[in-house]
């Protein structure tokens, strides 16, 4: 079952897919069945991975699998490539499970909404996003999930970009997680241009290899990296977006907390 472990990110962004192509000529039913369902059913194949890998454990209690290579220049080859460890096993039970109970409190929330399908395409993509960070191998497609949820977050913020005062929440939003956003992604390319490489693991081990104790670069690269945690995690100094959050239909606040 563990082979399964790339359908979780991919069938949220099948519905996403499918909401966003073909969602405003489904029914409500239909659209509610796509939106809830594709996390439901990543949340079945999240826990049929989960038997797997505690029962039967990889080497090394870690899987990874990787789908393609995404480009290749010189030595620098990410791929599309999930790791699967302890750590990332809980987080995307959480985000699975939680997401999927979100999905369905909104299947009724959200009924009379003239933006039904809208609203369900951008909740798949958010969680599709979601999965593709804490799964991803690379620090590149980290990034790309990471730059994913920034994105839902401000479509979802506003959501009913009529009101002036939510387009002005989903802007603000938008910029000040980009500040954070910019910090990380040098902090990426600190990184690469000192170690050669954006694999998680092989990161762990040159960093241990290159850097003396006490060093200042990896203090930098680090401070960088958790620039963007703060900005998403709405931390001092980069707080102010989140209060505004709330102009967003109530699941979507679930969601980004």
């Amino acid at each position: 079952m563990l082979e399964l472990l790339w359908l979780i990110p991919a069938l949220p962004f099948a519905g996403f897919v499918v909401l966003a192509i073909a969602g405003g000529r489904l029914s409500r039913p239909a659209v509610a069945v796509v939106g809830a369902g594709s996390v439901g059913l990543s949340a079945v194949v999240m826990v049929l991975v989960a038997i797997e890998f505690l029962y039967s454990p990889p080497p090394n209690h870690v899987y990874s699998q990787t789908i393609w290579i995404w480009l290749s220049v010189g030595s620098f080859a990410p791929a599309i490539a999930f790791y699967l460890d302890a750590l990332s096993l809980v987080m995307i039970f959480v985000i699975t499970f939680v997401g999927f109970l979100i999905h369905l409190y909104s299947t009724e929330f959200m009924t009379d909404d003239e933006g039904y399908s809208r609203f369900f395409a951008f909740m798949n993509l958010f969680v599709g996003s979601m999965l593709t960070l804490v799964l991803a191998d690379n620090l590149l497609l980290l990034y790309l999930g990471w730059e994913g949820v920034g994105l839902c977050s401000y479509l979802l913020i506003g959501f009913w970009y009529t009101e002036p005062a939510n387009g002005y929440a989903a802007r603000k939003a938008f910029v000040v997680t980009r500040v954070g956003d910019a910090a990380m992604a040098v902090g990426l390319y600190l990184l690469f241009n000192r170690l050669d490489t954006l694999q998680i693991q092989d990161l762990m081990t040159r960093a241990a290899q290159a850097w003396p104790t006490g060093s200042a670069l990896p203090v930098a690269a680090a401070l960088l990296l958790l620039g963007g945690a703060v900005g998403k995690s709405a931390q001092l100094p980069l707080q102010t977006w989140l209060p505004d959050a709330m102009a967003g239909p109530t699941p979507v606040s679930a969601l980004i907390h």
